[in-house]
């Protein structure tokens, strides 16, 4: 059913992620589905590298420890935005279709009062992709 899984990853909060990751690896697992462990970062230096090639090289050893502990192909993608905050949901959006993923396994957060005038990442990407796209709570 599903051949490419994207899975947006943020490494500065890799530890609320653990319930969105695991989701994915059993969705790869019965499909036999890739997956793609996607971070967006600038090129400006910060805490997760001081360029995108170090970044790049925390999010390759993310996925392949990702990639084995569920027992599935594993694989990163870089995206080097401008201004990752404002760029992410289309840098996102097009990392999708240039991918070819046709799902996408994203945490999401309760949804609060914010949420009522500013739409949240997965809903932006189940509205300008053609992939499926779950939302993981907690």
């Amino acid at each position: 059913m599903f051949q490419k899984i994207m899975v947006p990853v943020d490494l500065a909060h890799a530890d609320k992620l653990e319930r969105a990751l695991k989701a994915a690896g059993d969705l790869g697992k019965l499909y036999g589905a890739s997956i793609v462990y996607v971070g967006v970062t600038s090129s400006a230096p910060g805490a997760l590298g001081h360029n995108p090639e170090e970044y790049r090289n925390k999010l390759r050893a993310f996925a392949e420890l990702q990639g084995d502990a569920a027992g599935i192909a594993a694989e990163s993608h870089v995206i080097v935005a401008h201004d990752p905050a404002v760029d992410l949901n289309q840098s996102l959006a097009r990392c999708v279709d240039e991918l070819g993923c046709d799902m996408v396994v994203m945490a999401t957060h309760v949804p609060n009062l914010a949420d009522h005038f500013m739409h949240a990442h997965g809903g932006q990407l189940a509205t300008h992709t053609r992939a499926s796209v779950l939302l993981v709570r907690g």
